[in-house]
């Protein structure tokens, strides 16, 4: 507080000498150095007056407490007003002393006295930063890094503006600009040149000796970051990337948002952004129970439902660490909410009526499952019992006690499943659509693509094989997946229970899937390496139950358009049995039921008569080495 002080007087006392200095210097132009004796004498009896009058004006358009090292034309508009009007205030004591109509100094004097103030005082503000820059430029080579910001736009005028502002601490020096836009190419903005076009920065990066590339295009879709991405991937400097429009809040830019590149960046189509707000109402004052609250996209349900303020929210798992985790974060960010964490197991009926019966949950979000595809190849009947079951379990105790919203989440593994997963979801979907012929309630089912970064998927494995130096494992070179983000996958869940009328399977637009072996690639890349050089990829066979490509409608169902233009349904399909179905379970459902694998292939096929015998379906022990590795599920 007292440096800040002591700046302030010195400020002044610079001022005080430039006013006074501006007035002689005035008068010395007006009569080409001889100033005549009288005014001389006129000039030492204003002086002081004309000083205090224009530091009183500086005081008072708040001079003194601009950071001055920031200035900008903002700073400079400031100045020229604080001038003007103190410049207006000594004209009037000029006139108010004029001797017979004759002023103690020349009407010309305070015009010049005017320019030569707003030149002075001006240089002495922005002499801070130029000093600034004078020495941030001596420093060694080896302080500074060279940037080149690709977009010339708007975001890109305002980032190189705040790394001008603030290049002293953070040691970035932006070199200039790179846009495809012809009518921009060698212009310039902010003293940077447009260098040249995207295809030109590997020459660029050369030629400047760039260390970072920031992409500056929030507008841009991913599909152009993806290009871009890669063309930057060719060069050793490191990226960063301004993120899109829907993730800045009110759209404006700032340094502090440029953040490393992600996978979701180079996905490949545009995030789908849905009005949560107009959307979720049906969730307010009601009573929510996520089950498999725990997992990646239980937890972020919970929290997105937690947002708009249901009267309870019911949080069900059996894995006591995940529930308690999920139920510390929310219960410090909603401290107002009711949140019940319960440990229970969806298969459990009794316990599970029990549950239904004191909470009366309204909105139920069913997401436990288990979804790793080769585990469940070894282990079928606990994918058939807790994929099956627990559905049927969950939807049944939802039917009996007036549930209002039931919303499965399914895989587009279910889609003419390859797999003892994919055919227990693809069941477990016939379960709903089957209650919701006879039920208030209504059931819907959500399918998914892959989510990213979801536990136990492909980009999380492949970060920790890059980050062990490798190898990467990819099944095969022409595997393809469908992929969304865990906030879009959640969205499409609230979406679905206020779209929800009974029967419904939604479905996202994910856009053209993603080679699997591109997107290893890809990922090795942003991590600094050289694919196949650096890091190698090491092939390692499609597994039991995995199919080349996933679809996502099976060839009886039908898709409509919603009223989102992202968001598809399959019509109702009810061509399946439901005397088999229930046979199906009925079986499941006893205590003693424990077959053996081909007797849950055979059960199975009962229900889904074109289900192929993947495996031998024999529990083969430990996973082998070349097996362990994310399966590229939900």
């Amino acid at each position: 507080m007292r440096n800040r002080s002591s700046a302030r007087v010195l400020l002044v006392l610079i001022d005080a000498m430039l006013v006074g200095a501006a007035l002689y210097m005035a008068l010395f132009l007006r009569f080409d150095g001889l100033i005549p004796t009288g005014y001389m004498t006129a000039y030492r009896q204003l002086a002081p007056i004309f000083t205090v009058v224009l530091l009183v004006s500086f005081y008072l358009f708040g001079l003194y407490n601009r950071l001055w090292q920031y200035a900008s034309v903002g700073e400079l508009l400031l100045i020229t007003a604080s001038i003007t009007v103190g410049t207006a205030v000594n004209f009037l004591i000029l006139l108010t002393n004029a001797r017979g109509g004759t002023f103690l100094l020349p009407r010309s004097v305070p015009v010049l006295h005017w320019m030569i103030t707003i030149l002075l005082i001006g240089f002495s503000r922005f002499s801070w930063r130029f000093i600034r820059g004078v020495l941030f430029r001596n420093r060694k080579p080896g302080e500074i890094k060279h940037v080149l910001i690709v977009g010339a736009g708007d975001a890109g005028a305002t980032l190189v503006r705040e790394l001008k502002q603030r290049r002293y601490q953070d040691n970035l020096v932006p070199v200039g600009f790179v846009d495809d836009n012809p009518s921009k190419q060698k212009m310039g903005m902010f003293g940077l040149p447009v260098l040249g076009r995207r295809e030109d920065i590997p020459r660029l990066v050369q030629k400047y000796d760039v260390d970072e590339i920031i992409i500056a295009i929030p507008s841009a879709s991913r599909a152009v970051i993806g290009e871009i991405v890669d063309i930057c991937q060719t060069t050793p400097a490191s990226l960063k990337i301004l993120p899109g429009i829907y993730e800045l809040v009110n759209g404006r830019v700032s340094v502090n948002q440029i953040r490393e590149v992600r996978v979701e960046d180079i996905l490949g189509r545009e995030p789908v952004a849905v009005d949560l707000e107009s959307i979720a109402g049906y969730l307010a004052g009601k009573v929510v129970l996520v089950t498999g609250a725990g997992g990646s996209i239980g937890s972020e349900l919970c929290r997105q439902a937690a947002r708009f303020e249901p009267r309870q929210l019911l949080l069900l798992g059996r894995g006591e660490n995940s529930i308690y985790e999920i139920y510390q974060e929310l219960s410090i960010e909603y401290a107002n909410l009711e949140i019940v964490p319960v440990i229970h197991d969806v298969r459990e009926t009794v316990a599970l009526e029990d549950i239904f019966q004191k909470y009366r949950p309204e909105v139920v979000f069913h997401a436990a499952a288990h979804k790793h595809v080769p585990l469940m190849e070894r282990y079928p009947a606990e994918a058939v019992k807790n994929n099956i079951l627990g559905t049927f379990n969950v939807a049944r105790a939802a039917h009996k006690y007036s549930t209002e919203v039931f919303i499965l989440i399914s895989t587009d593994k279910a889609v003419h499943p390859s797999s003892i997963m994919g055919a227990s979801k693809r069941i477990a979907e016939m379960v709903v659509q089957q209650l919701s012929r006879n039920s208030e309630t209504r059931f819907a089912a959500v399918r998914f693509g892959n989510v990213l970064d979801s536990r136990g998927s492909v980009v999380p494995l492949f970060k920790k094989q890059i980050a062990a130096g490798g190898p990467v494992t990819v099944t095969h070179p022409e595997m393809t997946r469908y992929f969304m983000t865990i906030p879009e996958a959640v969205q499409l869940v609230i979406q679905a229970g206020a779209l929800a009328r009974g029967g419904e399977i939604f479905i996202l637009d994910m856009g053209e899937p993603m080679n699997i072996l591109a997107l290893a690639r890809r990922m090795i890349r942003l991590a600094g390496f050289q694919p196949d050089q650096e890091i190698p990829i090491v092939f390692t066979g499609i597994r039991p139950g995995e199919k080349l490509f996933e679809e996502l409608l099976t060839s009886e169902e039908e898709m409509e358009t919603t009223l989102h233009q992202s968001i598809f349904v399959a019509k109702p399909n009810h061509d399946f049995s439901e005397i088999k179905l229930q046979r199906l379970l009925n079986t499941i459902s006893s205590p003693r039921w424990n077959p053996s694998p081909e007797e849950v292939i055979a059960l199975i096929r009962t229900v889904l008569p074109g289900f192929p015998n993947s495996s031998e379906g024999k529990d083969q022990g430990p996973l082998q080495s070349s097996e362990k590795r994310a399966d590229v599920g939900i």
